[in-house]
């Protein structure tokens, strides 16, 4: 085998959760695993106006792991800056970015006339990182892959994707690059998810590329329904409203799956309840359209989006913030960094009758994380909003694998890999999970920084 004609460079995803990007090159040819957005503080967001490292005409194909911004979101740039070949997903993560890349698209674009209007952008007239056409043009390039179906990307390099979890179509990648197994977490899921079912275990691989989200701690060990059901009836019987930040994909749904599951039970009070996201609604349709990836019958679909009142239109959302509570509105984007979520918390975050429920892990720089740590003001279009509103953070709804959850998966390798690549993480999370491997598992691990170029040696 000629593993050593290969090599591995990190342009993303390195000390923090967005951005993921990987070029894997045999020989001649490139392939990139993944293709995300930075998000985040601003220094990691600026990188998404930079020129793409390497010139996206000399990538062959992107194999994506899930449709999540943070590892799809710059597609539609890439595109249109020169990439022409295949991009390689699962049907469900196909389907998803159809929805989750135009939405962006949409909403850069909005922000360029927002820029605009306020005069705050030092692009004259303000740019769009891209476009809905950018987009559009991007999804005519997607190739749908079953999952455990190996297919060539290039001479001796070829790829498999493997359920991941975490949300609909999500796959592990694996690559055989010039007889080096090179094996991508992607993002990974939970064993006891209630909504998607548990990611695939680990087989043998010569390296080893994971994601480290929660790589400094565990999901704590309490029923987030229960949790859930708690926050709801403590601020309806204040006649309080319950914001809910959410992702489109996949944690909306977890959250209806829950709270639905409560107003049969009686567990909360029979309050309205908005589902405050037009992508989110399609998204449901994707779910129930792919029942053999998660765990929901059709009946309890029925239930779920039954007890939701669908929230379409930008008058209908803009009504939601004259109504007053009792009430809870489910909304994205789940880190508060844009959507209609914002509205939502200029209108009621000063009330402290009110709450904010974190939903999921909150990526430095971000809104989210501003409350989180316990920020008591919010920049929200150009004011300061001050937030009096109790603030829950309700870390077991995440849909990423947590460290202990990490080593159990790693653990059912046959054999330790040559290298264990940490990414997608902060620093003290990939730092954190790297020394756990090492002194749990033996297993060599390291962090790698950003832009460093790896040789991919011949296995063990």
């Amino acid at each position: 085998m000629t593993g050593s004609a290969a090599t591995l460079r990190f342009l993303g995803a390195t000390q923090t959760v967005t951005g993921s990007r990987y070029l894997v090159t045999v020989g001649g040819a490139n392939v990139l695993v993944d293709c995300g957005m930075f998000q985040g503080y601003k220094q990691l967001r600026d990188r998404n106006r930079l020129p793409f490292p390497v010139d996206p005409s000399s990538i062959d194909a992107v194999v994506l792991t899930h449709a999540h911004l943070d590892h799809s979101g710059y597609l539609p740039a890439l595109v249109r800056d020169g990439f022409a070949g295949p991009i390689y997903a699962t049907s469900g993560t196909a389907e998803l970015c159809a929805l989750v890349l135009v939405d962006s698209g949409h909403l850069l674009e909005e922000e360029a006339r927002y820029a605009q209007r306020r005069g705050s952008s030092k692009h004259h007239p303000p740019r769009p990182i891209y476009t809905v056409k950018d987009a559009e043009r991007a999804l005519e390039s997607f190739r749908v892959t079953p999952f455990d179906q190996e297919f060539e990307i290039a001479d001796r390099l070829s790829a498999t994707f493997v359920p991941a979890g975490h949300i609909l179509g999500a796959a592990q990648v694996m690559l055989d690059a010039g007889g080096t197994r090179v094996h991508f977490t992607g993002d990974l899921g939970r064993k006891d998810d209630p909504l998607m079912r548990e990611p695939r275990a680990l087989g043998a691989v010569d390296v080893l590329v994971t994601e480290s989200t929660y790589g400094d701690r565990d999901h704590p060990e309490v029923d987030p329904a229960a949790q859930l059901g708690e926050i709801v009836t403590r601020v309806a019987s204040r006649g309080g409203v319950v914001l809910i930040p959410s992702f489109a994909v996949g944690r909306a749904e977890s959250l209806l799956l829950h709270l639905s599951r409560l107003h049969a039970t009686g567990a909360i009070p029979d309050i309205p309840i908005y589902l405050n996201s037009p992508m989110a609604v399609d998204a449901s349709v994707i779910y129930q359209r792919h029942e053999e990836e998660h765990r929901v019958s059709p009946a309890e679909f029925d239930a779920m989006y039954s007890i939701a009142r669908l929230v379409r239109t930008v008058d209908d959302s803009k009504l939601l913030n004259l109504r007053g509570g009792p009430m809870v509105i489910i909304s994205a984007s789940g880190m508060l960094t844009g959507g209609r979520i914002l509205h939502h918390i200029a209108a009621y975050g000063s009330d402290p009758n009110n709450a904010i429920v974190l939903s999921g892990f909150q990526a430095g720089g971000t809104r989210g994380a501003a409350l989180a740590r316990g920020e008591t003001t919010l920049r929200i279009f150009g004011q300061d909003v001050p937030i009096l509103a109790e603030v829950v953070q309700v870390e077991s709804l995440s849909a990423h694998a947590d460290r202990g959850e990490l080593i159990d998966w790693m653990r059912t390798a046959p054999h330790a890999p040559s290298m264990t690549y940490i990414t997608h993480g902060e620093p003290d999370a990939a730092d954190e999970l790297r020394a756990r491997i090492k002194r749990t598992l033996g297993w060599p691990a390291r962090v790698p920084e950003y832009l460093e170029t790896v040789s991919l040696a011949e296995p063990r």
